[in-house]
């Protein structure tokens, strides 16, 4: 959902608010990393301050040398003398020149080795997509409307294979409740989601023209120009740009506004001078009826409609906390300067879960199944002091308060192995914690799953902790229900924790930092109370992480007390509270399009093949088969393992032509197809891995049924190879 962002923050846009089965995959494919420069090594942020700091010094000693060899000259010095002044000068230039070419690799993104840079990559990958027709501009022939895209006949299958595996991994696992809601939404439950007011991004225009543009666009491409381009600004101005698009989203308007002027930004087109920045509704509005008199609008999320239905999906579930609903479809925005191809687009498709939970009790039955995943976590404090992500195990992230709760803690760890089994580089992967400034004042904690491409870190999932907001709004407002949207909950009785800090005591003790020792204690989960209790009991006393104060503290006996006191209560009312895991499904299948992307020579070395390395998963086609050469009773075996292929279930192509076939392979690697059958006996054929280019021999019979063992994921490429005879390709691949 973008409201939790946009309610606070309008410089943030978001449009959630948005196998390997290679044998030897690692010795025949060089990694996308280092194809384009994209995951230097730890050192390279340290080598290009340096480079910088030892360009700046060697610009200095080249004027000091010039001023010398000018005074040598006035004096009418020795010619050997001057001479020796001279070649003292060029070699400092030619030092200084090989310098800003190691610094132009390091801040382009060039590989070390000369491999191409990001936005080499980036054009190979876009006009793959297209000419194969994955994606191409809508209404081409009418010169295209920005914003807009068609998927042509893999790109829908790729979208169609990722869907399937989203309701599969969580719509069917976690036993939700699947919903499919109109487009078109009224402007009453907008208004009162907060749509109305607050949906909105901070626009400027050219004071001269009109013409719009996103502000914090502008601002972002301002720095970045700077820094990839301008290699005689210092050190310390590239560490202030790199500050300044690391808290870009935290920006208010008028920070934003301040920025724009100190750097003198103008408009792009004609230079002209801009407003100041104000924000802009990003729904495109509508009337329902012929009348005009019903306003709407067409949905900028799909998250309304499962809360406005709160009451019937509690009823459906047999009027039980916690449940989940889940929808798929297709939301709007108008955006003001849509760019970077399916990226920022008009019309996308959301994928959202609503988790709705007992506020006091966030804890979930299968969060042991996540907790000891580690990966690259973002928290905010890391943010603003500068550092990088690092790697985190799930589980301390969340008995540290760095994670809000536990079923917070579970949607994060379910949906890094959602887009890890999708294809998406878990080197290239990371959670990023929302900045204060960023978050709705009502949600109690946000991430971002980002994924690195070539365009940078990008925002696919958020999954946010939004308390009950969204369901007392609509409470509040709507016209209809004279029973709020809240659940009842009967007890004959039961025990409740207390954690109650002394804070005479730890005033005493911590002074200043009292109040934030209280609330992280206060925010302790039931587990953390209960052995921070038994340690107090034995030890008398336990060291305790403030995530606030970044550090251990150590807690005494006499500074807390922890116990379990039962409560009678017959009746309790309460608004439930959301977990909202939300994606953007676009965005997620363009940035597995670059991390799959790869190229290799041919086998002669005269040309670049395109290779998109697919997980089965995910491929659009799964398997193609070719006849050898053109003859008739290898095309009847073709058209026998193909009824086979298609009653097993499985994507698949015929490819008759008389092509040769290396030439063959080479189009089906291009759409990353990760399998192909040969026939070239009537009894038996081959079958070929992508990647590797390993080739086994099985019975014609034996075709489709290993095919599909591989592609359902029931084994492996390594235990089919290990299981069948091999086949050499001999001239004929590539």
């Amino acid at each position: 959902m973008r409201i939790l962002i946009s309610l606070v923050s309008s410089s943030t846009p978001t449009g959630l608010h948005l196998l390997s089965f290679s044998r030897r995959l690692h010795t025949k494919i060089s990694p996308f990393s280092t194809l384009i420069g994209l995951k230097p090594p730890p050192a390279m942020a340290a080598s290009e301050d340096s480079l910088r700091r030892s360009l700046a010094e060697k610009q200095s000693s080249i004027e000091s040398q010039g001023n010398t060899v000018r005074t040598l000259k006035a004096a009418n010095a020795e010619k050997a003398t001057v001479d020796e002044a001279i070649e003292k000068l060029n070699a400092l230039k030619l030092d200084k020149s090989v310098m800003e070419k190691q610094l132009q690799a390091a801040v382009n993104g060039n590989g070390p080795d000369g491999s191409i840079n990001k936005e080499a990559f980036r054009q190979a990958v876009v006009n793959t997509l297209e000419r194969r027709l994955f994606y191409i501009p809508s209404f081409k022939i009418y010169r295209g409307v920005a914003g807009l895209y068609d998927y042509g006949p893999p790109g829908c299958a790729v979208k169609s294979n990722v869907l399937s595996f989203w309701r599969q991994h969580f719509v069917l696992e976690e036993n939700m409740l699947e919903v499919d809601c109109p487009c078109v939404t009224p402007e009453a439950v907008l208004k009162a989601s907060g749509h109305v007011d607050k949906f909105t991004d901070l626009m400027v225009k050219d004071e001269k023209t009109g013409t719009c543009y996103r502000a914090d666009h502008l601002l972002k491409d301002f720095c970045n120009e700077k820094i990839q381009k301008d290699l005689t600004i210092s050190a310390e101005k590239a560490a202030e740009l790199k500050h300044v698009l690391a808290m870009l989203d935290d920006l208010s308007a008028e920070e934003l506004g301040a920025k724009i002027k100190e750097y003198g930004i103008t408009a792009p087109d004609t230079k002209n001078p801009l407003s100041d920045p104000y924000p802009f509704n990003l729904m495109f509005q509508t009337s329902i009826g012929p009348s005009g008199l019903s306003p709407g609008y067409m949905r900028p999320e799909t998250a309304q409609g499962i809360f406005v239905n709160f009451k019937d999906l509690y009823y459906y579930n047999g009027n039980k906390l916690p449940f989940a609903a889940a929808q798929i479809g297709q939301a709007f925005r108008n955006e003001i300067s849509p760019r970077q191809g399916l990226l920022r687009v008009r019309e996308f498709t959301l994928a959202e879960i609503e988790h709705f939970v007992d506020p006091e009790y966030k804890s979930h039955p299968k969060y042991s199944e996540v907790a000891d995943l580690e990966f690259l976590m973002f928290p905010r404090e890391r943010q603003i002091s500068a550092q990088s992500a690092k790697k985190i195990q799930l589980g301390e992230a969340v008995s540290k308060g760095i994670v809000n709760n536990e079923t917070l803690g579970y949607f994060i760890g379910r949906v890094y192995l959602f887009l890890t089994r999708l294809g998406i580089d878990k080197d290239r992967l990371r959670f990023r914690q929302h900045l204060a400034n960023e978050m709705a004042h009502y949600a109690a904690d946000c991430w971002d799953a980002e994924i690195e491409s070539s365009y940078g870190w990008i925002e696919c999932v958020g999954i946010a902790d939004r308390s009950a907001y969204d369901l007392h709004a609509h409470t509040v407002l709507s016209t209809v229900y004279d029973r709020p949207l809240q659940y009842l909950t009967f007890y004959g009785g039961y025990q409740k924790l207390v954690i109650a800090p002394v804070k005479k005591e730890l005033g005493l003790a911590f002074k200043g930092n009292q109040k934030k020792v209280v609330e992280a204690l206060e925010a302790m989960n039931e587990k953390e109370a209960l052995d921070m209790k038994v340690s107090l009991e034995t030890k008398g006393e336990v060291e305790f992480y403030v995530c606030t104060l970044g550090e251990n503290v150590t807690i005494k006996k006499n500074m807390v007390s922890i116990s379990k006191e039962k409560k009678k209560e017959h009746q309790r009312t309460f608004t439930p509270s959301v977990i909202e895991p939300s994606f953007g499904i676009g965005r997620i299948i363009y940035c597995l399009y670059e991390h799959s992307f790869y190229m290799r020579p041919s086998k002669a070395g005269d040309e670049q093949l395109n290779v998109f390395r697919f997980p089965p998963l995910v491929a659009p086609i799964k398997c193609t088969v070719f006849p050898l050469v053109q003859n008739q009773q290898y095309e009847n075996v073709a058209k026998i393992i193909s009824k086979s292929l298609t009653a097993a279930g499985i994507s698949h192509k015929i490819d008759i032509t008389g092509t040769s076939i290396g030439k063959r392979y080479a189009r089906t690697d291009e759409l990353g197809v990760p399998f192909a059958i040969t026939v070239d006996s009537i009894s038996s054929v081959t079958i070929r891995e992508r990647d590797s280019k390993d080739q086994i021999r099985v019975d014609v019979e034996e075709a489709a049924p290993v095919v599909k063992s591989v592609t359902d994921g029931h084994r492996t490429w390594a235990d089919v190879w290990a299981s069948f005879p091999h086949h050499s390709s001999g001239s004929a691949e590539d």
